[in-house]
């Protein structure tokens, strides 16, 4: 495990970055903020600009104003390698020095931290990851994963397939999907929605899974695909695993038009290494692209050009940059909501917990942060821990990528109940499962 702290010195608001033994005290008069990240091992080219975009939103907040409500933000990155024991290492070495939050970044190491973050009062905020049935706020206090889960994701790529058949969900009866993905918890996550959807509509799926070990093998993957000719394919990939779809998908002559990943399989390198193949490629997004944002302007000019980041300036804006940005962004907006809800400035962990439990960014608020049109409306409640927001399908040109869709809702009506009926199981699964006591700030006292 490897921990690196990034303090902001408060004479010249810089950022430096120095080694820290994994026991070192954090200030007492800071927020702290550990972020795990992955710069190296298998998944790291997916990684690093997430990791990027996270660190740099959040300095531009010490550089620019000093923290938030005040305080000064002492952060400090943990390399997991995207492995969950790794993962687990991380939190073990932070969760004594007060951490305001948790993420993982990883559905398998979210998955480990659930049963313990209630223990120790530490939220984990997997941002349109992990758990789908965490959104139930009754069953996991603890756990938030606006703005969407990856139920949400799998409806609306239906959703976009169907219209592009023809209309609404009646136009998939008879028709295969193919669904490659990442096997492992990540992968496997949406598959009870897709089953569910298919069941409805009489549609069929392919199932075409690719463990970690074979992430840059899939010739016999798509060998596969060839074969079966599903009308469409969806992807749930991560790191090595996505360029290589992509490019296989174009030596076999997939239609890229038909070929949709989820908002994890959506960068600028997933899509390059196969050159002019990977035109007409579809992917989900949850925020724009592009660094035509005053806040995004504000992180070049005060960490980025002053030096203080690992970002390439050619790469501020592009897709997964901007994704840890609006990971920070929900971070920071929760902050803020704990110290109006408290009164204190420094927060803890449970403090923490509520203003998650009350996270609500509207358009004005978007565009107040310097980010505007940058993620939809977001409300996150005691009741809701995801807020199931709009999504949008983008499609890369050949050189960038370009909206293919307007925000669209996910279909609430088909993931609620089912998010309900997993939350429900793994409490069953997982007694003795602790009852929430935790009060909510949403004008109720208990919560349903």
């Amino acid at each position: 495990m490897r921990l690196k702290r990034l303090a902001i010195g408060a004479a010249v608001a810089t950022l430096v970055g120095v080694s820290v033994p994994a026991t070192q005290a954090v200030a007492q008069d800071s927020l702290f903020i550990p972020l795990f990240t992955y710069r190296t091992g298998p998944f790291a080219n997916s990684g690093i600009p997430v990791a990027n975009g996270m660190h740099d939103y959040l300095s531009m907040l010490n550089a620019r104003d000093g923290g938030i409500g005040g305080v000064k933000l002492d952060i400090q990155e943990c390399e997991t390698q995207y492995n969950n024991a790794k993962g687990v290492e991380c939190y073990d070495s932070v969760k004594n020095k007060n951490p305001v939050v948790i993420g993982p970044w990883s559905t398998g190491i979210t998955l480990a931290l659930i049963p313990k973050v209630g223990v120790d009062h530490i939220p984990i905020l997997s941002m349109a990851y992990g758990l789908s049935a965490a959104a139930v706020g009754a069953d996991f206090p603890w756990v938030f994963n606006p703005p969407d889960t990856y139920w949400d994701g799998m409806s609306v790529a239906l959703k976009y397939i169907a219209q592009k058949e023809g209309g609404g969900f009646d136009k998939l009866k008879g028709k295969t999907v193919g669904f490659i993905f990442l096997d492992a918890g990540y992968g496997r996550e949406p598959i009870p929605l897709l089953d569910d959807f298919a069941k409805t509509y009489g549609f069929n799926v392919k199932m075409y899974p690719v463990p970690p070990s074979q992430m840059q093998s899939q010739s016999g993957v798509w060998l596969a695909v060839r074969r079966d000719r599903p009308d469409w394919m969806i992807m749930w990939g991560w790191g090595a695993m996505n360029p290589t779809a992509v490019t296989e998908a174009a030596r076999t002559g997939y239609p890229m038009d038909h070929f949709i990943g989820v908002w994890f399989s959506a960068s600028e390198d997933d899509v390059r290494p196969a050159g002019a193949g990977s035109k007409g490629y579809l992917a989900l997004n949850i925020n724009a692209v592009g660094a035509n944002f005053p806040a995004i302007k504000d992180i070049e000019k005060y960490v980025i050009d002053k030096g203080h980041s690992q970002t390439p300036k050619s790469e501020v804006g592009e897709n997964y940059y901007n994704r840890g940005v609006l990971n920070s962004v929900l971070i920071a907006e929760a902050i803020r909501n704990a110290q109006k809800l408290t009164g204190k400035k420094v927060i803890n962990g449970s403090d923490m917990r509520r203003g998650l439990e009350t996270l609500k960014i509207t358009e004005a608020r978007w565009k107040e942060i310097g980010l505007p049109g940058f993620g939809a409306p977001t409300h996150v409640t005691c009741q809701d821990h995801s807020g199931h927001s709009l999504v949008y399908v983008q499609q890369w040109n050949g050189s960038k990528w370009v909206k293919a869709s307007d925000w669209t809702a996910p279909e609430t009506s088909k993931v609620l109940p089912l998010v309900y009926e997993a939350a429900k199981d793994y409490v069953t699964k997982n007694q003795p499962w602790p009852k929430r006591t935790e009060k909510c700030d949403d004008g109720t006292l208990s919560i349903k």
